[in-house]
């Protein structure tokens, strides 16, 4: 029996104990471990433990200690082992900076700031832009630009966003053609057309069949209200894009995302969860890009929750059972389901979420389904 003990500091020193029982340390994990800028709280869990997102339901709290789940760099991590393994975390004082976070926000700011997914009505039915001044084509900063539908103040402000598609739920009728038309896409007049997935392709692949989930829209800029009537007045402050007619006006979300989120296990897995868009990529997605899926907080999902990710075994004939010397005249039997990542929530709407993939073996694929971390 091994034991550490960790005094104060001026006072100021605490001692936090993580129990690791049932939580599978790998066995390459380290003694000690500093944690340095940069980490996250994800990789310096994969460190210790073979399933990362164990973490904030092994730890203990020290009454001290307001958030346990906050640690620096600095701070030091021992594993040592009183009636089975155990993580002290030994902090120092405090200098001003922010604790690590679960996962890098950085890279996410797109998602995090600037995309929202919003009931596919409440975006029909929103406040539009149906002009320019001068009559131009385009609406660029410094410009007012006129809206329709909009009750405002002057000098409120407003952000501009454009609809993108709408997700729709992956269909459980369509495994042989999984998306055989694209989601409801918005043109230029802000008017919905569906087409064939196979004359119109657009790389991003956010597209689906089944029940609508769901418009996602991008925010591309911001305008106050100069004046107010049946066609209201607004001045562009600033924009990462052109505005152009069709584009909608939508309150500033101040508060985007959470500053902070925990990798835990759901209590449970929704039916029919699957990765149903991809951001940037065609076919398929590896570690550290974001997927969109096909549940969101009316299915109990919140940020943080670590899911796995199973890709459909293949279908092939069993020829060696068949009597034919043929290839392919054997039954077809369906290989069994296997393991690809996984994928840890990081913002969450009514029907979707939005995932960063943290870890995989193979690609992963729209229609692949979510289950419990194993």
């Amino acid at each position: 029996m091994i034991r550490k003990s960790i005094g104060l500091l001026a006072g100021m020193l605490v001692t936090v104990a993580v129990y690791a029982a049932g939580a599978q340390l790998r066995s390459d994990h380290p003694d000690s471990y500093t944690v340095r800028k940069g980490d996250t709280l994800w990789a310096i869990s994969a460190r210790f433990l073979s399933k990362p997102w164990l973490w904030p339901e092994i730890w203990q709290a020290n009454p001290q200690v307001q958030n346990p789940h906050l640690i620096y760099p600095g701070d030091v991590l021992n594993l040592s082992f009183i009636n089975g393994p155990r993580l002290g975390l030994q902090p120092r004082v405090r200098a001003e900076g922010e604790p690590i976070p679960a996962i890098p926000l950085s890279a996410l700011r797109m998602f995090l700031k600037e995309t929202r997914v919003m009931n596919s009505d409440e975006v029909k039915q929103s406040p539009y832009v149906m002009g320019f001044e001068e009559a131009r084509l385009r609406g660029t900063v410094g410009q007012n630009i006129y809206a329709r539908n909009l009750k405002s103040e002057p000098g409120q402000r407003w952000a501009i966003v454009r609809p993108t598609h709408t997700f729709r739920g992956f269909n459980q009728d369509d495994r042989s053609e999984p998306y055989p038309m694209v989601g409801h896409e918005l043109d230029d007049d802000a008017s919905v057309v569906t087409t064939p997935w196979r004359e119109e392709f657009r790389n991003d692949h956010h597209y689906g069949t089944g029940t609508d989930l769901g418009t996602e829209v991008t925010v591309i800029g911001n305008a106050e209200t100069l004046r107010t009537g049946d066609v209201s007045t607004l001045l562009l402050l600033d924009s990462t894009q052109e505005i152009r007619k069709g584009d909608r006006i939508m309150p500033i979300d101040d508060k985007p995302y959470d500053p902070y989120y925990y990798p835990h296990a759901p209590k449970s897995v929704p039916d029919n969860s699957r990765v149903i868009a991809f951001t940037d990529a065609l076919e398929a997605v590896g570690p550290h890009q974001v997927v969109a899926m096909s549940i969101g907080a009316k299915d109990g999902v919140e940020n943080g929750q670590t899911f796995s990710i199973v890709h459909p075994g293949e279908t092939i004939n069993d020829d060696v059972a068949s009597d034919s010397w043929r290839r392919g005249t054997g039954k077809a039997v369906t290989l069994p389901e296997e393991f690809v990542g996984h994928v840890m929530v990081f913002r969450t709407f009514d029907k979707v979420s939005y995932g960063l993939v943290m870890d995989g073996i193979k690609p992963i694929s729209m229609g692949d389904r979510l289950t419990m971390p194993e």
